[in-house]
């Protein structure tokens, strides 16, 4: 009986260190800005690094990053191939002013809805504006907090350097 014990014990450790070691995306299910059904655990980039931005209608940070990245979104793509995300966590109540919000800025990003914040916590998110880069394989390599003007440079050197590896 003890001899279980130990193999159990041994075998959730290895379980745990896989699952640190991998930081796979948490799968929770969304909406598409027009209603289809997707799983967060699905989102990829066909092998290359995408970004996954959670924002809010109301949030002023998020659109001026959304809106900023909106600006050399084209050269980010022609260079790396980044895939954008943007994931509105809108209450159910103002979803509706989402799809505006996209129209008017032009943003080109595709635009998935999370209205009860579930994959922001799953993936540790707090405040908003909050985003995850995923390299190519789907493992979340690092979260950034907050907004402030050129971070956004930042965003695409983290990209740079998983394409160099």
């Amino acid at each position: 009986m003890k001899m279980k014990k130990v193999f159990f014990a041994l075998f959730v450790c290895l379980l745990a260190g896989m699952g640190a070691a991998q930081a796979q995306l948490p799968a929770v299910t969304l909406k598409s800005i027009d209603g289809t059904t997707v799983q967060s655990e699905t989102l990829n980039n066909g092998g290359k690094p995408f970004i996954i931005d959670f924002f809010a209608t109301w949030c002023k940070p998020c659109n001026r990053e959304l809106s900023a990245i909106a600006e050399v979104y084209d050269e980010w793509q022609e260079e790396t191939g980044v895939k954008i995300y943007a994931v509105s966590i809108d209450q159910a109540q103002n979803i509706h002013k989402v799809k505006p919000l996209v129209d008017q800025n032009e943003w080109e990003y595709e635009v998935l809805l999370d209205p009860n914040s579930d994959l922001l916590k799953a993936l540790g998110g707090q405040m908003i504006p909050f985003v995850v880069v995923v390299d190519g394989e789907g493992n979340v390599v690092s979260k950034h907090s907050g907004y402030t003007d050129g971070a956004e440079n930042e965003l695409l050197e983290e990209v740079r350097k998983l394409l160099d590896k």
